[in-house]
């Protein structure tokens, strides 16, 4: 039985992924700041990681493999706390692989690429233009270096369009269910002509969990299905799917010239890995 630490175990994905664990027979322990929701399965302790005094590592439960996905203001892509907390994101990271850690998983985001037409994989160029992917691009880059240091198994988990849960998310898809509750009956839409690569929440919490249980695939590994979808697609099918009644006002917003017409991950290391889970 792994002994497994999730830190930013109580946010929207870290609750789906504490579960998957637990369904894997991880012996998990779960942080966060805010621990309602949490698989009670889990040992689950409320705390700061990045207050630095005592023996961090071994407080944790001297775990065998620190899934690190504690982020302040995830859904806010320009909010200031990316850049303020950088820095003890990486004192955290640091003084975990001191304290004794052999494998370390971050949750990263297909937000450090940037601007990218097609499939995304792990030597693909980062040029990202917001903080969060700034942020996140800096971190995997310095947590690199320490693992390197340390010689710390490292995994990088880079996700992208993530659906499911949809109360608890701040997408679009979020966006729609509130104006359908509110009784509006269109929703102002693009062209909807982008294609995305959508992953179910549930799914997603699955590729982690399976990831982290194994340490023979390392490195950037895209968590994602590969397929890319057509926003419109993806939207009139979850509008279906729900019963909402409410329509797409398409071209009501213009497209955003910044948004790449197609971006998806390159599935070749996650299939392999949850191969090996069948």
């Amino acid at each position: 039985m792994s002994k497994v630490l999730v830190t930013g175990a109580g946010g929207y994905i870290g609750r789906h992924v504490v579960k998957a664990l637990c369904d894997l027979g991880a012996e998990v322990t779960a942080v966060s700041s805010h621990t309602e929701g949490i698989d009670p399965r889990a040992r689950i302790i409320a705390r700061d990681i990045f207050d630095e005094s005592g023996d961090l590592f071994r407080e944790l439960g001297s775990p065998d493999v620190c899934l690190h996905m504690a982020w302040r203001d995830g859904f806010r892509h320009n909010s200031h706390a990316h850049m303020e907390n950088l820095s003890k994101h990486y004192a955290f990271l640091r003084k975990m692989m001191e304290g004794g850690l052999k494998q370390l998983a971050v949750m990263g985001s297909m937000h450090e690429v940037g601007y990218w037409e097609g499939a995304i994989d792990e030597n693909t160029p980062c040029a990202p233009i917001s903080m969060y992917g700034i942020a996140k691009d800096a971190l995997r880059r310095s947590t690199i270096l320490l693992s390197e240091e340390h010689h710390v198994c490292l995994q990088w988990l880079r996700a992208y369009y993530i659906v499911g849960d949809d109360k608890a998310n701040s997408s679009i898809f979020t966006k729609i269910l509130q104006a359908a509750e509110r009784g509006d009956e269109t929703f102002p839409f693009t062209s909807g002509k982008n294609r995305y690569d959508f992953i179910d929440v549930d799914e997603l919490a699955r590729q982690i969990a399976a990831c982290v249980m194994q340490d023979e695939v390392t490195g950037i590994i895209n968590c994602c299905t590969g397929k890319p979808v057509s926003l419109a697609e993806k939207v009139e099918s979850f509008i279906r799917a729900n019963g909402l009644r409410i329509r797409l006002d398409y071209g009501a917003f213009p497209d955003r010239p910044y948004d790449s017409p197609g971006v998806w991950g390159d599935a070749e290391k996650i299939e392999k890995i949850m191969k090996k889970r069948k």
